[in-house]
């Protein structure tokens, strides 16, 4: 199976930084030229940081579990296109905000 939707509501895995055990949040993501991406407005969230700290990461989708390597999107004109794909039609769109994109692995 394929993630074929451009936007999707999957649980992203994570593992703790800290503690090592997994952690898992429900997140809105993106699927654009073939990765995935997520987003938020400051970097402090725990997947975020458990993402850059641990970067095999697992997505669940439609009772399928992927997985895949994160890393921190360094080019503002993707962050830029992944909100306006997030969040389309909506103000916070042009917000600015930090971007995790994942690889996944070949199934």
């Amino acid at each position: 199976m394929e993630i074929k939707e451009q936007l999707f509501r999957p649980v992203f895995i994570t593992k703790g930084r800290k503690t090592g055990k997994q952690h898992a949040v429900m997140l809105r993501a993106v699927n654009y030229g073939g990765k995935i991406y997520f987003s938020r407005h400051r970097p402090d969230g725990d997947w975020f940081k458990n993402a850059i700290a641990n970067p095999e990461v697992q997505i669940k989708y439609k009772d399928t579990t992927f997985t895949g390597i994160a890393k921190l999107v360094t080019d503002e004109k993707i962050s830029e296109k992944i909100s306006e794909l997030k969040y389309p039609g909506e103000a916070r769109a042009k917000e600015k905000r930090v971007t995790i994109q994942v690889t996944l692995n070949s199934s």
